[in-house]
């Protein structure tokens, strides 16, 4: 009689009823009840997994644990709200009702109920707000993803967002595939699932048949329903991919500024068909993506851009200095938009010395990378000129401030005389190098240092004091730029400690240790970019003949004149003229005397070995007056006069030189063959 009523009235009420025997496992269900269900009586046999295509993997789920705990706790009748995909792949809201029947020991044997069509009755109801939360939920998601997508840098970082984010799997996608429009081809940058990438299709044109192609051609999404319909579009792709179980996909345009820069395509292994919320949604979706991908394409492309302007402005190569072992390194920034000003040089010198150069344009963009270029050339050209270290920095900060580009440069210049090891050091604004001693110990060596390039011309302040100091053989000088030390949320002190156990701790060979440092920076990543010079003063094989010091001594400054007197001490104990060391101090300290006081400006001092029948030390003092000194008795009570007196008692000889800026005195010691 119910059955009767439910096949005569079912129809028109949209309900039908079922029964379902647990033992057995069969449920019946009257003609209504499949009418709900969108099927006809051919195509249901009475078991329940028939259904599973009606209802989607996630209603299913909900409808079976609701059922189930019913028949656990004892209940007698339960409710629940679901929704059916009919044939034309729309969903609909079903609502079913039980009664659990049981036998005398409580165990459930059977359920009689009803399944009816709910759509009308949800239109206001609580699950259609609920419905609509989800809809909500969705635009929250793409929000979301949006936010997310805001912090990729690259290409590769806006597949990790989507690949690594809840956004795919909450739409229900498993996989994805993405491509770039590269000169009228499609370029494959995202594969999808693992085993399905197809050969031949990394490149492919875009007038091919392919779903990808056809979004860019058309620019609009193509939403394939079912495999048939996959199948059907693109016969030259389906057989490749038919056993990855894609039941549906959608493939997206991905338009930035009216034109489009790739295509999306998501792929799905349990669902057939979209509804147009859903199309809505992976509309929006496209566009947040287009718009984070044209993003990360234009960084990389400026960064590609800096990066190749970065390297053609450094040293090709590192010309090989005898008596020295040199390693040098470069590494951009791992954050950040663009590469830095950065730089390292190596500048061979006449008579066995060696210009090393570390430096940083302020800036980090392709004009500060361009000024980079320019400053190292100048410094290259003014060192190899032969003026001395302190005239090559203030030279380059005239240059940099005459360019008129409102950028400052740090610096250090050091310039090594390879067969003493006497090192003169010049810093402008730039941190302090460091020294590794033969067994392994760091130090870090205080430089007295001026303002940076640019900014030392700007406030009229070019002088730049020179320190020197002596490296023995087997002694390491290390400069680098401040990237290498600055470390988040510490100071400068403690990147500079960090970096001297770096080097203690580390490989005692150069290159290998060059290597370490920089794996340590690549590690740590940071915004600025890093370069590193390291040279080394061999034990052997240093340069013989010659060798030339130099420096600049100006006028009421008692520190270059101490410094002037250590490089002519070092340059005697080097160059082997130990039982002449008195005299020939003696000597050049009158000469440097002489010049402070009887002219007007500084003088620079220059000691050097002359290679000929005998070997001769070479002390050389330059000044801007063009008056030539008088040798005159002092007298007895004369406080004055006896400079000379003693140059020529002491030197094997000496005389003056008229310079086109003023006269140059210079006097010459004989001394023995180095062994």
């Amino acid at each position: 009689m119910a059955c009767c009523f439910f096949d005569v009235y079912g129809s028109v009420l949209g309900m039908g009823g079922f029964d379902w025997d647990l033992d057995s496992g069969l449920m019946r269900m009257d003609e209504s009840a499949l009418a709900v269900f969108d099927l006809r009586p051919d195509e249901y046999s009475g078991r329940p997994e028939e259904l599973a295509g009606r209802v989607p993997p996630t209603e299913a789920a909900r409808l079976d644990a609701q059922v189930s705990q019913a028949l656990k706790d004892g209940s007698v009748t339960y409710g629940a709200y679901f929704r059916i995909r009919c044939r034309d792949g729309s969903l609909r809201w079903t609502h079913t009702q039980g009664c659990v029947r049981r036998d005398t020991t409580g165990r459930p044997r059977r359920i009689i109920g009803i399944v009816r069509d709910a759509t009308q009755e949800l239109a206001d109801s609580t699950d259609r707000l609920e419905h609509d939360a989800e809809r909500r939920r969705k635009t929250s998601l793409v929000q979301g993803t949006t936010a997310a997508l805001a912090h990729a840098r690259t290409v590769k970082d806006v597949i990790d967002v989507l690949n690594d984010s809840q956004g795919l799997e909450n739409l229900g996608a498993t996989s994805l595939v993405m491509g770039l429009v590269e000169a009228g081809r499609i370029h494959l940058v995202a594969d999808g699932p693992d085993g399905s990438f197809v050969p031949g299709t990394r490149y492919t044109r875009i007038d091919e048949q392919y779903p990808m192609s056809e979004v860019v051609r058309t620019l609009a999404p193509r939403f394939i329903e079912s495999p048939e319909d996959f199948a059907n579009s693109y016969p030259m792709l389906w057989p490749h991919i038919r056993g990855l179980g894609i039941t549906s996909a959608a493939y997206l345009p991905l338009i930035a500024q009216a034109r489009p820069v790739g295509a999306l395509g998501l792929l799905y292994g349990d669902r057939i068909g979209f509804t147009s919320d859903e199309r809505n949604v992976l509309i929006a979706l496209g566009s947040s993506i287009a718009q984070s991908l044209q993003r990360a394409m234009l960084f990389e492309q400026d960064k590609d851009l800096a990066e190749g302007l970065q390297q053609a402005m450094l040293p090709r190569r590192i010309p090989s200095v005898p008596g020295a072992q040199i390693a040098v390194r470069y590494r951009a920034a791992r954050l950040g938009r663009d590469v830095g000003g950065d730089w390292y040089d190596v500048i061979p010198l006449p008579g066995g010395r060696v210009g090393a150069v570390i430096g940083d344009v302020q800036g980090h963009d392709t004009h500060a990378a361009a000024v980079m270029g320019q400053l190292r050339i100048v410094l290259r050209a003014y060192a190899a000129e032969g003026h001395t270290p302190a005239t090559v920095m203030a030279r380059a900060s005239v240059f940099l401030d005459e360019l008129d580009t409102d950028r400052f440069a740090t610096c250090t210049y050091a310039e090594t005389d390879l067969t003493t090891g006497v090192v003169q050091l010049v810093r402008a604004g730039h941190i302090d190098p460091l020294v590794r001693h033969a067994d392994g110990t760091c130090r870090r060596l205080p430089v007295e240092g001026g303002l940076p390039l640019g900014l030392s011309a700007e406030f009229g302040q070019l002088e730049y004091p020179v320190t020197t100091v002596e490296l023995d053989p087997g002694q390491a000088l290390l400069l680098c730029t401040d990237g290498l030390v600055e470390l988040p949320g510490a100071d400068l002190d403690d990147g500079m400690q960090m970096l001297s156990a770096l080097v203690r701790t580390g490989p005692r060979d150069l290159q290998q240790l060059a290597d370490k440092l920089c794996e340590v920076v690549d590690e740590r990543g940071g915004e600025d970019d890093v370069a590193l010079l390291l040279l080394l003063r061999k034990g052997a094989d240093v340069p013989r003949a010659g060798g030339r010091l130099q420096q600049h001594v100006a006028q009421n400054d008692p520190e270059a004149l101490s410094s002037a007197r250590h490089m002519v001490r070092a340059a005697v104990r080097a160059w082997g003229a130990r039982e002449r060391a008195d005299e020939i101090e003696l000597a050049a300290d009158e000469l440097m005397t002489n010049a402070l006081m009887h002219t007007d400006g500084g003088a620079v001092i220059t000691a050097r070995v002359l290679a000929g029948a005998e070997r001769r030390l070479r002390i050389e003092v330059e000044d801007r007056s063009s008056a030539l000194p008088r040798r005159r008795e002092a007298g007895e009570s004369g406080v004055s006069g006896r400079g000379l007196m003693l140059v020529d008692r002491l030197a094997d000889v000496w005389g003056v030189e008229s310079r086109g800026s003023g006269k140059c005195v210079w006097c010459e010691f004989v001394v023995p063959d180095r062994p």
